[in-house]
Formats: structure tokens, sequence, C-alpha cells
């Protein structure tokens, strides 16, 4: 094996292990923009709570935008799909998991401080109702296509226009 393929291979698994704090485990982590030169990104995940109660992501934050936000989707009177903040947060059930997807929920990155190139990393750091704090290392998967793509016949409303 090359000493090229034997870097991609380790690399790959680092950014596939899970992050963790206290009883929350974050999996399948990954950030992208809707292009070049965007002035907005996401990021999505899996949240697993392993803990005996209920906990909620309250908010979170990164250097990588000027305003970081949750945000979900929900259908306008028209039929046409409009993001929107969620001041609230997302509840993640004792153990259980909440998927923060394309087309749902997510965290929202508002006036990006520098472009999100593939395989650059952004440091996103979580806050949980009851776990507290913990920082994500999320790598930036431009190709990656499951779900609905970002900017498809979306509005954004509320906090979330710049």
């Amino acid at each position: 094996m090359t000493l090229l393929k034997s870097l991609l291979a380790a690399t790959a698994m680092v950014v596939a292990l899970p992050a963790f704090a206290q009883d929350i485990t974050i999996t399948d982590a990954y950030a992208r923009t809707s292009g070049m030169m965007a002035k907005s990104g996401a990021a999505f995940m899996v949240i697993e709570n392993h803990a005996a109660a209920d906990d909620r992501l309250v908010s979170a934050a990164s250097d990588v935008a000027q305003r970081v936000e949750l945000h979900t989707h929900i259908a306008g009177a028209d039929g046409v799909m409009q993001m929107v903040e969620v001041p609230e947060g997302f509840v993640v059930p004792a153990h259980g998991s909440h998927a923060l997807a394309r087309g749902g929920d997510h965290v929202m990155f508002l006036g990006l401080t520098r472009e999100l190139a593939q395989g650059d990393k952004v440091s996103v750091t979580l806050t949980f109702e009851k776990a507290g704090p913990m920082t994500v290392e999320i790598p930036v998967d431009l190709a990656r296509k499951d779900g609905m793509k970002m900017g498809g016949g979306m509005k954004m409303q509320g906090g979330a226009s710049n």
C-alpha cells in the first residue's frame, strides 16, 4: 500500500469515529454548502442519547460563520418547503437518537467567514441542556447526495435572512 493510500485510510477511520460527551454520542457528521462562494452552509449528524432522561440540543456555535442557528424545514401554505429557526432546539430522547438530516432538522451556518472546501474540517460546539457543551470536528463533504439539496425550492424565514 502506498503512503498516500495509508494516509487516506487512516484519515477515513478518524473521520468515522464518533464524538462523545457524557451520555451523548455524535455519529455520521458532515457539513456542506450550496456551492462555490456560498454565504451559508449546514451540518448534519446523528445525535445519540445514552442517558436515562431526555436531553435537548439548545444551541450550536462555530467560528466558520457569523451566526449559527438550529433550523428545520416546514411546508408553507403554498406547499413550498421553508427553512425556519428552531430557537427551542431539538429533543434527543432517552436511550434514543435524533437525526439532523438534509430536508429536516440541521445546524445552519449563516454568513460564512471562509469557503468550505471538500475535505476541510469545521469545528462546531454543540450545547445540550443536560450534557452541556461538546465540540465536534465535522468533515466537509460536498459530494454526499443523501436527502434534499439545499436551495431546491426553499425559502429562509425569520432570523435566517442574510
